[in-house]
C-alpha cells in the first residue's frame, strides 16, 4: 500500500484488479453494441456489412484497442492518486475530453450516418463504463489507516484525581480484585463496638 492524503492509504492490488475487470468490461460493450446494432438494427457497423452479427477481426480489434483504453485510464488514475491534488476530479476531466474525442471521431470518417451515429454511441457508452467504474474502483480502494488506540495511563476519575491514592472499585475490579479491602470494623456488625451510653 501506498500512503494517501487524508489518513488514507491507497491499495494497489485492488486498483489494478478493478482496472483489469473494468478493461473487460469495456471490450465487452464494444462486442455488444456491435451485436445489437448489426444483429438487431441491421447497421454496418465496425466492419462491413456482409461481415456478420459480429463483424470481422477488425471489431475484435476495436474491443482489444477499448480493453488497452481502460487500461491506460487505470495507469493514469494511479498516477494521479499517489501525485495530484484532487485526484478524482482531475481523472474526470481527462476521461470525460477523452470519451468526447471518441464520439465525434467517427463523424469524421467517411460512413454513412446511421453508421456514424451508432459507432458514436457505442464509443460513449464504453467511455462512460470506463470513467464510472474506475472512479468506484478509486474509491474502494482508498481505505482509511487504522487509528491507534488512545493511549489511557493518564486517564483519572474526576472525583477521584491522580496522586490520591484512590481507585474507584469498578477500575479496580477490572484488575483483579477491589484494592480497596473492608476492614470488617463496623458498629452495627462489632460485637465489641459500644452501641449506647451508660448513664449510671
Amino acid at each position: 500500500m501506498n500512503e494517501y492524503g487524508g489518513g488514507r492509504q491507497l491499495n494497489i492490488a485492488r486498483l489494478w484488479s478493478g482496472g483489469l475487470a473494468t478493461a473487460v468490461v469495456a471490450g465487452l460493450v464494444i462486442l455488444v453494441g456491435a451485436l445489437v446494432v448489426r444483429g438487431i438494427l441491421g447497421i454496418p457497423v465496425l466492419a462491413p456489412e456482409e461481415a456478420g452479427y459480429f463483424g470481422d477481426a477488425g471489431t475484435g480489434v476495436y474491443a482489444v484497442l477499448a480493453a488497452l483504453a481502460a487500461l491506460a485510464a487505470t495507469g493514469l488514475l494511479h498516477l494521479l492518486l499517489i501525485s495530484a491534488p484532487r485526484p478524482r476530479t482531475f481523472f474526470g476531466w481527462i476521461v470525460g475530453l477523452g470519451t468526447t474525442v471518441a464520439v465525434v471521431s467517427p463523424f469524421a470518417q467517411v460512413a454513412s450516418v446511421p453508421s456514424q451515429i451508432a459507432t458514436a454511441l457505442i464509443n460513449l457508452v464504453a467511455g462512460i463504463a470506463i470513467a464510472t467504474l474506475l472512479n468506484s474502483v478509486a474509491a474502494g480502494a482508498l481505505a482509511r489507516r487504522a487509528r491507534r488506540p488512545a493511549d489511557t495511563s493518564d486517564a483519572r476519575d474526576d472525583e477521584n484525581p491522580r496522586g490520591t491514592g484512590y481507585h474507584s472499585g469498578y477500575r479496580d475490579a477490572l484488575n483483579g480484585y477491589p484494592t480497596r479491602h473492608y476492614g470488617g470494623r463496623h458498629r452495627s456488625y462489632d460485637p465489641n463496638a459500644q452501641t449506647r451510653i451508660d448513664w449510671n
